[in-house]
């Protein structure tokens, strides 16, 4: 992976823990995608609150950005198995009622 950018403008390279603009941001540590903060799986339980703040009802950009991390992490960690990288992104995401 060659970086990763937030929605502030930050980025982490590969190999490295996140950069200042990402302190204190519970930002993935690659290219284990650990946190940077607790060690947790990334997202980590304190980035999905910060995520789930931060894109509140965007829930679009929110898929973007976790599928943009999901095939970053796939390249990083081809033996975690698709499935369980989809549940780590995805999985934790509250379901939204559909409307017909």
């Amino acid at each position: 992976m060659t970086g990763l950018s937030n929605r502030s403008g930050g980025t982490t390279a590969a190999g490295n823990v996140a950069s200042p603009a990402w302190a204190g941001e519970h930002a993935p540590s690659t290219p284990e995608w650990t946190c940077g903060t607790c060690g947790a799986e990334w997202p980590c339980v304190s980035k999905r609150r910060q995520l789930l703040a931060e894109y509140g009802a965007d829930r679009a950009m929110l898929s973007i950005y976790l599928g943009s991390c999901l095939a970053a992490a796939a390249e990083d960690l081809p033996v975690a198995g698709a499935t369980s990288l989809q549940d780590r992104f995805f999985g934790w995401l509250p379901r939204r009622s559909r409307r017909y």
